[in-house]
């Protein structure tokens, strides 16, 4: 599939690019803000192939890819280019105070997501290395390798900056030096020496704001209203070099002597409230996870605990507000889709459950949720409380995350780390999800769907012409191949213009070389034979010339062939031209439109 071509078609789906304050992407999103949620069609968007559902919440305007949404991401923010439209309009919508809240963490947390990743696996490769005796954890190897790991959380403020200045449409070139400012060595040694330290007589408050999360988003949000503020007192002729100097000199000493101590002092409530809880009741969170995470992922709200969990990783090196309960859910979610694989006598929705079963077993539940349980019900139900026993579990064995990485089999290394028992307490939580909801599931059933109604929920694929003129049945074409049907169903037109196009986006398969016949598969996978002429082979390409190549893609109206129909006359030969379905058997219903003058029209519905 090209999901570069399903990123252009999302984009225009979603009003275009005038209508995108911002996009970001996870594992499986596109997740947008937007001027307008009314200029979307949302009817449409989810009927895009490689679309697999849309959810509007949280903040954002969701748009669920898959395992390759990083490419239609690049396709997007290539076709928008580099300028925040939220510099040219405000939302015509007002947000609730908790979607507001919701969209800043995902949007700020979102682009360093691959960042600490990476770093959480190398973590996880260094615990495996030092628990076999394969690495002492005093060799210079291992200091080099834990710095590499260490890199990401200790300047987590800085990738911060990056997400929130997104976010507060501010220049991230600014946001990330304000960043390295709480940053720099010379204001930890000056706090080191134990004495006060102040500015201009001001006390400077001492911490360290390596690994912190919610100073650098304060002040960042501050730092976008003096950008205003400098943007507006700079005259325009040296704003070049006033503006940036106003927001240091303004942002610096603020964010050292208010906002910091402030954003810590609310990171260290935080974490010690999730401490607190998890210290009375360690099982609470976890349990409530696994069983509502797939709520939480409908709604578009299952970021919302995304900044405490990366505070414990960054001041713990590991967490046990998402990752735990998240695991039991992912791999819930893959067997209560088992289940319904073995139970449906439906051969297409065995097919789809068995495939984004093994999805959500590698921790991808999208593909599974919305392709199988969420339209089932009672599965999802079953994954719910298989999800919450495995997370019961998973709390009152104290098991951690240690790297930010969606949970399911292929990301259990995350799960290695100082106690060796815990990546035995994942497997066994993996376990009691994955073998409790499946038994569930079955057990309780569901309504299964006739193959028929599958088969009716299959897209109607609209045939163009590829040229104007009257259509007219293939028996009426003086040539028994395509009279008597034998390369397949189509229709015939008797051509008004000269220009062939493309009746269908997809994929030139086949160009003679005597110009006069074009081969193309379209994107569902229909195969068209446009034969321009009876006979015109003959003619050797002479009146015909050809636009596009083997291999190439097309879109609809795309231009192919330009035909000179008056030397096809004059060597008498007839110029109708014949469009064939060469795989006709694949589809069981193909309308022809046969009498209709056709000109940027269907000619034929294939179902």
């Amino acid at each position: 599939m090209d999901y570069k071509k399903v990123g252009k078609e999302v984009l225009q789906q979603v009003g275009g690019k005038d209508n995108v304050v911002n996009i970001t992407h996870c594992a499986t999103r596109l997740r947008f803000e937007l001027v307008d949620k009314k200029k979307v069609n949302t009817k449409q968007l989810e009927s895009i192939e490689g679309v697999i559902s849309v959810v509007d919440g949280g903040g954002q305007y969701q748009v669920i890819i898959g395992n390759e949404v990083q490419t239609a991401f690049k396709e997007i923010q290539k076709e928008i280019g580099t300028e925040n439209s939220k510099s040219k309009k405000e939302t015509t919508e007002k947000e609730s105070l908790v979607s507001r809240l919701i969209s800043v963490i995902s949007t700020t947390f979102t682009p360093m997501i691959p960042a600490i990743t990476g770093a959480g696996m190398v973590k996880a490769i260094l615990a495996i290395l030092t628990l076999t005796g394969l690495l002492s954890d005093s060799s210079q190897t291992y200091i080099i390798l834990n710095t590499i790991a260490d890199a990401a959380f200790y300047f987590m403020p800085i990738l911060l900056a990056y997400g929130a200045s997104i976010k507060f449409d501010v220049s991230p070139i600014l946001a990330i030096t304000v960043a390295g400012i709480l940053l720099h060595p010379n204001i930890s040694q000056l706090f080191s020496t134990g004495e006060s330290v102040t500015f201009i007589g001001i006390p400077v408050l001492a911490a360290d704001y390596a690994g912190s999360v919610l100073p650098i988003i304060l002040t960042v949000w501050i730092m976008s209203y003096v950008d205003r503020f400098a943007e507006k007192v700079s005259p325009s002729f040296i704003k070049f070099f006033t503006k940036p100097m106003l927001i240091f000199l303004i942002m610096g000493p603020l964010a050292l002597i208010v906002i910091g101590p402030f954003g810590t002092l609310l990171n260290d409530l935080v974490a010690s409230a999730a401490e607190w809880i998890n210290g009375k009741a360690e099982w609470l969170i976890p349990f409530l996870m696994g069983g509502l995470q797939p709520f939480l992922v409908v709604t578009g709200t299952a970021w919302a605990m995304t900044p405490i969990a990366t505070m414990q990783l960054s001041k713990n090196g590991s967490e046990m507000i998402n990752g735990p309960g998240m695991l039991a859910s992912n791999i819930a979610q893959s067997g209560a889709t088992f289940a319904v694989a073995v139970k449906t006598k439906n051969k297409e929705l065995k097919q789809l459950a068995a495939s984004s079963g093994i999805t959500a077993l590698m921790g991808i539940t999208e593909p599974s949720l919305y392709g199988v349980t969420l339209k089932l019900k009672t599965p999802l139900i079953a994954a719910m409380i298989g999800g919450a026993l495995g997370g019961l579990y998973a709390g009152l064995s104290g098991l951690v995350r240690y790297a930010f990485v969606s949970p399911g089999l292929a990301a259990l290394p995350a799960f290695i780390g100082e106690n060796p028992m815990n990546i035995v307490h994942a497997i066994i939580t993996c376990l009691i999800s994955f073998i409790a909801t499946f038994f569930i599931a079955y057990i309780i059933g569901f309504e299964d769907i006739p193959d028929e109604e599958m088969s009716d929920t299959i897209e109607l694929t609209k045939v163009m012409a590829p040229v104007k003129g009257e259509v007219i049945s293939l028996s009426e074409v003086n040539d028994g191949v395509f009279s008597k049907e034998l390369l397949g169903k189509g229709v015939a037109i008797k051509p008004e213009e000269s220009m062939i196009v493309s009746p269908v986006e997809g994929e030139i398969v086949t160009v003679l070389k005597s110009k006069h016949a074009i081969g193309i598969r379209s994107k569902e996978g229909i195969e068209l034979l446009i034969h321009v002429g009876i006979d015109t082979v003959n003619l050797n390409g002479a009146p015909f010339e050809v636009f596009v190549e083997e291999g190439e893609h097309v879109t609809v109206g795309q231009k192919l062939i330009q035909a000179d129909f008056d030397k096809i006359n004059a060597a008498g030969y007839d110029n109708t031209v014949i469009l064939v379905v060469t795989n006709s058997e694949q589809f069981p219903t193909i309308s022809e439109h046969i009498g209709i003058i056709a000109e940027h029209s269907s000619v034929m519905d294939i179902k």
